[in-house]
């Protein structure tokens, strides 16, 4: 019993050994030399030379230990030699804190300001009253300071007056505008749409979950609010000095070739569109730098837009090396700075004519008729005013007329427009289909393909036979 002890205790103790969390044994091993781990070293052996270099240090008495076995001498002695004066060397006195520099000139102290004479904001000194001593007028006469500042506020106001009225002059004399109705028809429009929000019925689908039927009032009510804020300036031409509506009519049409290339999505193409024509309202570009500025457009488009938008370098290669991927990051930057990086607040068509095609159970053709009359759209700088909602009801409005439907109440309903709001917008898209040279344009040869059953054909051919008997 006792040998299987014994031998028991010593497996233990070598298990032990190698287990880290044991106390280690009071055995001292021999510390590897570090001389493994660089250049050797050369060993050194002791002699008796060296023995006798080493001497013992000797303790002064009164010399105290401390805790870790040092010896410290006596530190009275210390400081009587720290106060010795050093043998052939002149020991100089230690100045006190204070500037080097004697002599220097101290700052002269600004003089306390003085309240002056009022400064009439005006170049005409009619109105500005000075305050003289022979006037009797005081400083600290404040029924003088009011009576002149009600003054300067009459005056500025009238002024204002004036620019305003101005203002609605010029706007008043637009005759771009064609959306501008007279009052009464305005008002008859606004009867009729007041009356069929009354009286019509919408059927809401709550089984079709797309449509989103419990919000969708309120998301198209902010749609509302958000597309006033991203309009361009339709005049913006008039202070341009190199580009002209002509040269915009070119970059559209290059941007529908570069956009069905790449196959996006229709989002990108009105996006980028807009993103021009807003820069353009900003700021002045050159004829050189007008391209760059729509490829910029679109590749900040289908940045936005897009779930696999195209690279940089692709973008290079849409404008044949015509600029430099450099060109394009720094027209990105300048581009979105410029318009405070407002991208996600502007709404494309397509968005209102989900909505107004609920009115016709989604009918196909109607759809892609108007999808086409919309991209007409872009080609027409006339088209500039009008919000994206407008666009919409506008191709929707005459597809309809085109496959021989009419404008009901439930169109009405959805588009919150009637068909007197709508007529002049058709007659300028109409006017646009029958000029001669509009089948050169590449939107017409993009829907005169099958894919988009021919839509391009059908409608420059019903507007050649029927527009002028239509209106």
């Amino acid at each position: 019993m006792a040998s299987r002890t014994a031998n028991t205790r010593r497996a233990a103790s070598r298990t032990r050994g190698n287990d880290e969390n044991t106390v280690p044994s009071q055995a001292v091993r021999s510390k590897p030399s570090l001389s493994s781990f660089g250049p050797p070293q050369k060993s050194t052996i002791p002699t008796a030379s060296s023995n006798a270099a080493k001497k013992p240090t000797t303790v002064k008495a009164g010399a105290k230990r401390t805790a870790l076995g040092g010896v410290v001498t006596n530190v009275k002695e210390e400081a009587d030699d720290a106060k010795k004066p050093l043998k052939g060397k002149a020991v100089e006195a230690r100045q006190p804190l204070a500037t080097r520099n004697t002599q220097t000139q101290t700052r002269p102290i600004a003089p306390v300001p003085t309240r002056t004479k009022p400064v009439s904001i005006y170049a005409n000194n009619e109105l500005s009253i000075p305050m003289e001593e022979s006037d009797g007028v005081s400083e600290m006469d404040i029924d003088g300071r009011r009576r002149e500042l009600s003054a300067m506020q009459r005056l500025e106001e009238e002024m204002l007056d004036e620019v305003s009225e101005e203002e609605e002059e010029e706007e008043e004399e637009d005759e771009d505008d064609w959306l501008r109705m007279p009052d009464e028809d305005t008002a008859r429009a606004e009867e009729q749409l007041e009356m069929v929000r009354q009286t019509f019925q919408d059927d809401v689908d709550m089984f079709d979950t797309t449509m989103v039927a419990e919000y969708a009032d309120e998301i198209f009510k902010h749609m509302e609010d958000l597309e006033q804020t991203v309009m361009p300036n339709p005049r913006y031409m008039d202070f341009q000095t190199e580009i002209e509506w002509t040269m915009r009519t070119t970059l559209i049409d290059w941007l529908l070739q570069v956009h069905l290339r790449y196959h996006m999505l229709p989002e990108t193409l009105w996006i980028a569109v807009n993103l021009v024509d807003r820069f353009l309202s900003v700021r002045v570009v050159s004829l050189v730098k007008l391209q760059l500025v729509g490829v910029t457009a679109m590749f900040i488009a289908a940045k936005y837009e897009e779930i696999l938008a195209p690279s940089v370098e692709e973008f290079v290669y849409m404008t044949e090396n015509g600029y430099s991927k450099d060109e394009i990051l720094k027209g990105e930057r300048i581009i979105l700075q410029t318009l405070d990086f407002t991208v996600s607040s502007y709404c494309s068509p397509y968005s209102w004519v989900r909505r107004i095609s609920k009115a016709d159970d989604y009918d196909i053709q109607t759809r892609t008729l108007s999808k086409f009359l919309m991209e007409v759209t872009l080609l027409d700088h006339r088209f500039l005013r009008c919000k994206p909602s407008m666009i919409a009801a506008v191709g929707m409005y005459l597809a309809r007329k085109m496959l021989g439907g009419d404008w009901s109440d439930a169109f009405v309903f959805y588009s919150n427009l009637t068909e007197a709001q709508l007529i002049p917008g058709a007659v300028l898209l109409c006017e646009r289909l029958v000029e001669p040279d509009f089948e050169s344009v590449y939107v017409y040869k993009k829907y005169s393909n099958k894919k988009f059953l021919r839509a391009s054909t059908f409608a420059r051919d019903w507007a050649h036979n029927n527009a002028a008997s239509t209106w």
